[in-house]
């Protein structure tokens, strides 16, 4: 089961005393009557605020309009006279306007009259090309006649070109003819006179080859030495596989060569590039203010072959640190000056070089000490613990010699290096008595006082590196320039032990060539003695060929006969083009007097053609004139054409002509003279026209806008301030009403109260017409007989009376109220006995009618805090059975919620 309960702590009775009468009205339009009081009431103040922001602006509108009024009545004549004065310049301006238009139509006008001109040109030079394509057109006849005729005797001319050819084929070929005959006569005389010569030659044939078959059977047999040959081979094939053998090693060991010589370029590649790193390094010092720092190591590079020992230097090139914020730490802690350092490791080389790098302002640190390397340390756990991972001479490489002076100087062994988490823990890690050490962020330092023995503290921001990051791994560089030096003794060797092995090769290689000499010459000879039997073979063979040959010759008048049938054809051929010039002769006969009597027309047609362009000449000249003459009219009318345009561009720059304007200058003068004469006068006539203030106009027309505004702007503010009177008097007609009658039943329970106490009190509503939110309740009080009503205040009433006047006011709002049960926390406090008495008397008459809140006064504990039979004794007290179970309304936990400022309301 669930109640509600009505709940005053003690703290809210001396506040409820400070409450201003505004306050108490809203707090009891809360806590009491309808919950739209409470709404209606914040909407008439924002109303009322609206309302009176509408009425200042109203006033204030006003008061604005009628002083813009004043001045634009005060200024009108001189408006007048500067709309006068404008209606002038306007008018000259229009006419301004009109002034580049009547220029454009004067252009116009003799546009017109030169394109009529060119009309007449046009027509006339029309008329001398009709003229003159009359006289050309029998020229033009004469002329085609002339072209046929010419192409009669070109046909002509080629038929007798064609006649000639054809007579020189034939007669060409009739020596042909005649060379053949002649030559079938001459073999017949050749082959009378060569059979004598034949039987001859048959006899010499047989001669020939008997003494070849001799020759061929007395040749002597040769036996080719085959033991010598394969002794020899064995030879051969036994340097050969030695040959091989050793250019197998040398071409093993040129390729080792050739591997090694690529390693050693890559080598070279890569520290060139390592070396182009140290120019960034060089570069970096050179730019934080060491200005000689190239010059100093190039004199180093330069001089290397006069020092005793190795010579290091930048510091910063010998250096290399591999992460980031190590980097920062390093270059932190150590000073610039050891950066730009050269270190030695003989004092001979540290005088040379500080006698010659003084100039260029770099110091010289000479080692003296043993190098050597060192165990990695280990750290204790404790420190570990902390974020402590490593000390500041671990993170970075460099030359030993390098490493030691940089620990040396700058006691980089006493400085550690720890996470984020050190950060948090620096305090604990300083007792552990590391002094110095780096955080991501932070440098913490911890000193000892030599004279007071106390110990002080610095943290710095780790701040970021600006050397060590532009360079590379110089021990890196070390190696590169070890393993260049390993490569090229290595490359030195194997080029020496390749010199041996090929004087060997030579050696070997002469050795074999003798013996294929001995060789070829043995093969040679055997060749040679085939070459010279199979060459006798072939001779006996060819002579039996041409003895063969000569015997199977035909027969001597067979052939003769053959021949002289021959010479008759060709003769016969001969008489056949004999006759065929003969025909072509006359037709040539023909063809040239048929063209001689062409040509003679050819003659008489360019005569008269001659004759006829004489007279066509004349008329072609006068056709050039009226050509020559329409070409100027039409340069004319281009060059009026163009000032036409212009003078339009011009006009359209100026205006656009509209109907209103075009209207307008008919109304003014018509030529160019009297229109800028009427110009003149009306800006005369304006200028005579003088104001003391050029701007009246402007401030005239902004002022009347203004006006305009405001006016518009002041019509909806009075549409406005209706809007707003009447929702105000809408909401006033049910909020006010029923708030006083409200106060009156408070009011007339307040005072019955008081008068049953012996004592006087009133309550009422101070209103304040429509400033809704001075509106308040006025609690007065009368604790005297002798003393007058008061408001109730921390300042007139003591803590008692007030507590009797809250704790009144209270009950005083329990017939308006729903809430089942009120409690008050000690109430009592600061009453007297009397008064505590008879407030408890009150209350409980109060609680016993019907139908009203029970109210209950509690102390001297804390409601939470009482017992569970002192709970149910007081419900019982009120003999009411409001609940089956107290146990589950009262109880160790309940809980408060602070809703008004009278009092709580909480569920539990």
């Amino acid at each position: 089961m669930c109640i509600f309960i009505e709940f005053l702590p003690q703290d809210r009775v001396c506040e409820f005393a400070k409450l201003t009468p505004v306050q108490l009205l809203k707090e009891t339009e809360k806590a009491v009557g309808d919950p739209q009081l409470p709404i209606q009431h914040d909407a008439l103040i924002q109303k009322s605020n609206d309302l009176k922001i509408i009425e200042r602006s109203l006033e204030r509108n006003g008061e604005t309009l009628d002083q813009l009024k004043s001045l634009n009545a005060e200024q009108e004549k001189d408006v007048k006279r500067v709309r006068q004065r404008e209606a002038l310049l306007e008018k000259a301006k229009v006419m301004k306007k009109k002034l580049p238009w009547l220029k454009y139509d004067m252009k116009k006008a003799e546009y017109m009259k030169a394109k009529e001109l060119e009309n007449e040109a046009k027509n006339k030079l029309n008329e001398a090309a009709r003229t003159l394509n009359d006289f050309k057109e029998p020229i033009e006849k004469q002329k085609r006649d002339k072209v046929a005729l010419e192409a009669k005797c070109k046909k002509v001319g080629s038929l007798i070109s064609d006649n000639a050819k054809r007579r020189l084929e034939i007669m060409e070929k009739e020596t042909q003819l005649e060379v053949q005959a002649q030559g079938k006569y001459k073999e017949i005389q050749d082959l009378r006179k060569q059979e004598a010569s034949r039987q001859q030659r048959i006899l010499r044939a047989k001669e020939e080859l008997a003494a070849a078959e001799s020759e061929l059977k007395n040749l002597t047999a040769y036996e080719p030495p085959t033991a010598e040959i394969s002794k020899l081979r064995a030879s051969i094939l036994e340097i050969e596989d030695s040959e091989r053998n050793m250019r197998q090693r040398k071409s093993d060991q040129e390729r080792t060569l050739g591997q090694l010589k690529m390693s050693l370029q890559h080598c070279l590649d890569r520290l060139k590039d390592m070396e182009s790193t140290k120019s960034k390094l060089l570069h970096a010092l050179k730019n934080s203010g060491t200005e000689k720092i190239y010059e100093a190591y190039q004199w180093l590079q330069e001089h290397r072959s006069a020092l005793n020992k190795e010579v290091y230097g930048p510091v910063l090139l010998e250096v290399n640190v591999s992460d980031r914020d190590h980097a920062s730490y390093l270059e932190g802690h150590i000073s610039y000056y050891m950066w730009k350092s050269f270190i030695t490791q003989d004092s001979g080389d540290r005088d040379f070089l500080v006698k010659n790098l003084r100039p260029f302002d770099v110091p010289v640190l000479n080692f003296v000490g043993k190098s050597g390397h060192k165990e990695p340390i280990h750290l204790p756990e404790k420190l570990r613990a902390l974020g402590i991972y490593s000390r500041l001479d671990q993170v970075f490489d460099a030359p030993d010699a390098v490493k030691e002076v940089m620990i040396n100087q700058f006691g980089l062994e006493y400085s550690y290096i720890g996470t984020a988490e050190t950060d948090q823990k620096a305090d604990e890690v300083s007792k552990l008595g590391v002094l110095d050490f780096w955080t991501p962020d932070n440098h913490y330092r911890w000193s000892r006082s030599r004279y007071g023995n106390h110990v002080s503290g610095s943290v710095e921001p780790v701040g970021r590196s600006r050397l060590l990051l532009c360079g590379s791994d110089a021990g890196e560089i070390e190696r590169l320039r070890s393993r260049k030096k390993d490569l090229e003794d290595r490359i030195s060797d194997l080029e020496e032990s390749l010199k041996p092995l090929q004087s060997d090769i030579r050696q070997i290689e002469d050795e074999a060539s003798k013996l294929r000499k001995q060789r070829e010459d043995i093969v040679n000879t055997i060749n040679h003695h085939n070459r010279k039997k199979q060459e006798m073979v072939h001779r006996v063979d060819q002579r039996k060929k041409k003895l063969a040959s000569l015997q199977e010759e035909d027969d001597l008048d067979t052939i003769v006969k053959k021949l002289a049938d021959q010479a008759a054809g060709f003769n016969a051929e001969r008489y056949k083009c004999a006759l065929r010039v003969k025909e072509l002769l006359g037709d040539a006969f023909s063809y040239k007097r048929s063209f001689a009597d062409k040509h003679m027309a050819s003659i008489e047609f360019d005569a008269k053609i001659r004759e006829m362009e004489i007279s066509l000449k004349e008329h072609e000249k006068f056709a050039l004139q009226a050509s020559l003459h329409l070409e100027y009219c039409k340069k004319e009318v281009e060059d009026h054409r163009r000032q036409l345009a212009a003078a339009k561009e011009q006009a359209e720059s100026v205006t656009v002509i509209t109907p209103e304007l075009e209207k307008a200058f008919l109304e003014m003068p018509t030529t160019v003279e009297e229109l800028e004469a009427a110009i003149q006068d009306n800006i005369s006539q304006a200028n005579s026209i003088l104001f003391l203030n050029p701007n009246i106009l402007a401030e005239y027309e902004d002022r009347q806008r203004q006006i305009e505004a405001i006016a518009r702007k002041h019509e909806a503010d009075k549409r406005e301030l209706t809007r707003c009177l009447a929702e105000i008097n809408a909401l006033k007609e049910y909020w006010l009403p029923t708030l006083r009658n409200i106060v009156s039943q408070i009011n007339e329970t307040f005072g019955r109260n008081f008068e049953e106490m012996a004592v006087a009190g009133e309550v009422s509503l101070d209103e304040h017409g429509s400033d809704f939110d001075q509106y308040g309740i006025l609690i007065k009080v009368k604790f005297r007989q002798a003393g007058q009503l008061q408001v109730l205040s921390a300042h007139h009433q003591s803590g008692g009376e007030r507590s009797v006047s809250t704790i009144l006011y209270l009950v005083s709002l329990q017939d308006l109220t729903n809430c089942p049960f009120r409690v008050v926390d000690e109430i009592n406090q600061g009453m007297d006995p009397i008064n505590e008495r008879k407030m408890f008397q009150q209350l409980v008459r109060s609680a016993s009618q019907p139908n009203t809140p029970q109210c209950f006064l509690l102390t001297p504990k804390l409601l939470p805090d009482l017992e569970y039979s002192e709970a149910c004794s007081i419900l019982n007290i009120m003999n009411g059975p409001w609940i089956e179970q107290p146990s589950k309304v009262w109880s160790s936990g309940g809980c408060w919620r602070s809703v008004t400022g009278l009092a709580s309301t909480s569920r539990c």
